[in-house]
């Protein structure tokens, strides 16, 4: 069926595909998942580094205040039980490797509840709250990138000591590693506090954080990993609690937001192709969420959404984490007729839309 919608959208024509792909990504939300992911690929794991956008459930276990793991996040994950996730149900990484017929669920590395076996296959390591400065870190004392990658080098430690040296290489080298991060670094940051604006115009900060995310790509490729999916950031300005704080625009996108992370994206796919020219093994490929996303808030009832200004929980406008109350009586029954779950975050529904969009892609080029 996916490589059938794929064909599909491949030869109409263009505009008219645009049109159709709302109707195709909404069947594929509700297609069995036996006969939606029947295609497989070679990759033995999926592993995620990044932050609330991808993040399983490792802000669970340290210090701080943004924290998912009580409902009603997770109430239609499968046995309703919250994980960590800042959503409904299940987060992106979850459906891709899914799709690759790797697993259902990725889980968070710093979950008691798993061990080296389970992470074998596919492992977290995402922190909501994160972003590539360190300084984005410090605002709600969250795992900065620089430590998810220390976690990750104890993993390759655990992995070898399971499964051997040859067969834990050959994990590292062939697993799909799934980078998702960049927003807080700007609404939690660059436009929250002004010790970044006082260093940096916008412009300058968009460069300073993509040397971070040169770095990191780099030090990832020097310790084995080669297929990798990076996603930039999303219509920022467009999420529940922009617009609600947006008085003077009438509660209306933030559009200087949005070309922000235009503008972002754009120098993204440019240092994705120089790794890809400058490193030999390296296979990158930019997972850009931006159009669709973009696509459903400005479209929404053509997805089946009722509600794409305010988010399910509560309110909706400015509540996530210990805001997001299970007793709070505003909270929506169906999050389904929702775009997002919480002022910052998709809902499931969302997500999988999402990553019906990019998986075809990533199938493609990651055979």
């Amino acid at each position: 069926m996916k490589q059938f919608i794929k064909h599909m959208v491949r030869i109409t024509y263009p505009a008219l595909s645009w049109l159709l792909l709302p109707a195709l990504l909404t069947i594929m939300v509700t297609i069995p998942t036996s006969e939606a992911n029947r295609k497989t690929s070679k990759v033995p794991a999926v592993i995620v580094f990044g932050d609330s956008s991808v993040d399983s459930g490792n802000n669970n276990v340290i210090l701080t205040v943004l924290k998912s793991n009580f409902r009603p996040y997770g109430r239609d994950f499968e046995g309703g039980q919250p994980t960590g996730r800042f959503c409904n149900g299940r987060v992106p990484p979850d459906f891709i490797a899914e799709a690759f017929g790797v697993k259902r669920s990725i889980p968070a590395y710093l979950d008691p509840a798993f061990d080296i076996d389970d992470f074998a296959t596919g492992v977290c390591f995402a922190s909501a709250g994160t972003g590539y400065d360190n300084a984005t870190s410090h605002v709600l004392n969250v795992i900065p990138l620089w430590k998810e990658l220390e976690l990750y080098k104890e993993y390759q430690v655990k992995l070898r000591e399971h499964l051997g040296v040859e067969k834990a290489n050959h994990i590292i080298r062939e697993a799909l590693y799934l980078m998702s991060l960049g927003t807080n670094d700007f609404l939690e940051n660059y436009y929250i506090f002004p010790t970044r604006r006082t260093q940096f115009t916008v412009t300058q900060y968009q460069d300073f954080l993509l040397g971070i995310a040169e770095n990191f790509i780099r030090e990832l490729y020097a310790l084995g990993a080669r297929k990798l999916s990076i996603t930039g950031l999303v219509p920022m300005g467009c999420l529940p609690l922009e617009r609600a704080t947006n008085i003077f625009g009438d509660h209306a996108c933030n559009d200087e937001y949005n070309d922000v992370a235009l503008g972002f994206n754009a120098k993204l796919e440019n240092l994705i192709s120089k790794l890809n020219r400058h490193l030999p093994q390296l296979k990158a490929v930019s997972a850009n969420a931006y159009d669709i996303l973009d696509d459903i808030i400005k479209r929404p009832s053509t997805y089946g959404y009722e509600e794409v200004e305010k988010a399910c929980c509560s309110t909706g406008t400015f509540e996530m984490s210990y805001l997001c109350s299970d007793k709070n009586p505003l909270t929506c029954t169906d999050a389904s007729k929702y775009v997002f779950w919480d002022a910052f975050h998709p809902t499931e529904k969302t997500n999988q839309i999402v990553s019906n969009y990019l998986i075809p892609k990533l199938l493609a080029y990651f055979r």
